[in-house]
């Protein structure tokens, strides 16, 4: 296991190992948009996860994300903690979350709770399990990538840990470009 020493605070931990999903992420194609949402935006000291939101093109390839999805649970749970990857459309619709399972097809598990399994590979739509707001979907308090948008005053270590780190590597980015 990759985790970080326990010395660590949880909410550095999780906001390191959002930062590291968004530079994997956000390099795959079909991906709009990647947000924080949920209790890491508080100055809450023990977060139970993190919660990223991903704005995907309607023929976006969901395997890659799903996987990357897979990996930031994992690690999260070394530490007791869990990750979700909330989805929208790009019109700002909730369309579901990625789905857990490595193999996605319907009937291979009992236990999922999409409601059209299979249909688009890796799409978790359990619309009855959880909703998420079009005015959350639509606005998010912090957009990550492609650019950093925050909406609301930001807890210290969001800056430090995600925020910072995310606009330096652009720059460097814009740089490299030029």
């Amino acid at each position: 296991m990759n985790a970080l020493p326990r010395e660590q605070p949880v909410r550095e931990f999780l906001l390191s190992e959002a930062l590291k999903f968004v530079r994997t992420v956000g390099r795959l194609p079909g991906i709009r948009r990647i947000a924080l949402v949920g209790s890491l935006l508080t100055d809450k000291p023990e977060p139970k996860d993190i919660d990223l939101l991903v704005t995907v093109e309607a023929g976006c390839d969901l395997a890659p994300l799903a996987a990357a999805g897979r990996k930031l649970k994992g690690r999260a749970q070394g530490w007791n903690r869990g990750a979700d990857i909330f989805l929208a459309d790009p019109e700002g619709r909730y369309i579901g979350r990625t789905c857990n399972w490595r193999e996605c097809a319907p009937g291979i598990r009992l236990a999922c709770k999409a409601q059209h399994c299979g249909k688009r590979h890796f799409l978790n739509d359990d619309l009855q399990v959880v909703k998420l707001s079009s005015e959350l979907t639509l606005s998010p308090l912090l957009e990550l990538w492609p650019s950093t948008i925050s909406r609301a005053a930001l807890p210290r270590d969001v800056e430090a840990v995600l925020v910072k780190p995310l606009v330096k590597s652009k720059r460097t980015e814009k740089a490299d470009d030029a």
